[in-house]
């Protein structure tokens, strides 16, 4: 017998005698403690359906919603929606990680996060504008991650700074420049690690170091000069080791390196 105990969701010993699946035990295809759909622990269900997958659209409609969270994951793709409206969040998140992917508009407006990010994270991007503008900002960040980038400028002031960053890790060029003057250091880095050579000036003022480094290793050296007295020791050695044309073809020293990475 299992440490844990063999208690059903309800707390009620567990009796083999008594049990429905009482033929299965026989067959070795259930063990109490181990394998048991009506045991509280969700791993021993899950092993009971492992070992009897076609028994899980018969469980679809179990009062104990592990049960049916974990039939969800075993159950064929076409009884899948009956469970799209069920009231356990965690029983919808099943049914969201398998569903096909045409069906998923049905839980966009799920009421837990949770639901909302498996259903972000798999429906086809030519879908997601549906939840550009979710309550969630983790929702949004994964909707950042995977729209068209067409659709990317509807989240170019979304008020989350990771949303934003995410935005400005895919978005095109011509819409960069926009986000120079973001409020947010990441968001700003992000725009000098992808903006062409000809627009870093657009940062060369930022007030961050880490920005003008940024700039300071990419960008044009006509715009290299006014870096070259900058405030901080290493973007200005940078911007001056590339005037002097010592850095060409060369990795940046070890030491700026690694003072760039603690930060």
């Amino acid at each position: 017998m299992s440490e844990l105990g063999t208690v059903d969701w309800l707390g009620c010993e567990l009796d083999c005698a008594t049990c429905l699946c009482h033929g299965l035990q026989d067959q070795g295809r259930c063990r109490i403690g181990h394998a048991c759909v009506y045991d509280r622990y969700a791993k021993r269900i899950d092993r009971f359906f492992s070992w009897n997958p076609e028994l899980a659209r018969d469980y679809l409609t179990h009062p104990y919603f592990e049960v049916r969270a974990v039939a969800a994951k075993h159950v064929d793709v076409f009884h899948l929606p009956q469970l799209i409206h069920d009231p356990d969040e965690t029983v919808r998140g099943s049914v969201a990680v398998r569903l096909p992917p045409r069906q998923l508009l049905a839980l966009v407006n799920d009421p837990h996060r949770e639901v909302r990010i498996r259903v972000a994270a798999r429906l086809e991007p030519h879908e997601l504008h549906a939840m550009i503008h979710d309550p969630d900002y983790y929702v949004r960040q994964v909707v950042a991650r995977r729209v068209p980038e067409g659709l990317l400028i509807l989240l170019m002031h979304d008020e989350d700074p990771a949303v934003r960053s995410a935005v400005a890790s895919r978005i095109g060029d011509d819409w960069l420049p926009g986000m120079a003057h973001d409020g947010e250091i990441t968001v700003r880095r992000e725009v000098a690690k992808r903006m062409p050579p000809g627009q870093l000036h657009l940062l060369a003022d930022d007030p961050d170091w880490r920005v003008r480094y940024e700039v300071a290793s990419r960008a044009e050296p006509i715009h290299l000069r006014r870096l070259a007295d900058d405030e901080d020791e290493l973007v200005r050695s940078l911007a001056r080791q590339r005037l002097d044309g010592d850095a060409a073809g060369v990795s940046r020293p070890a030491t700026q390196k690694q003072a760039f990475q603690l930060f």
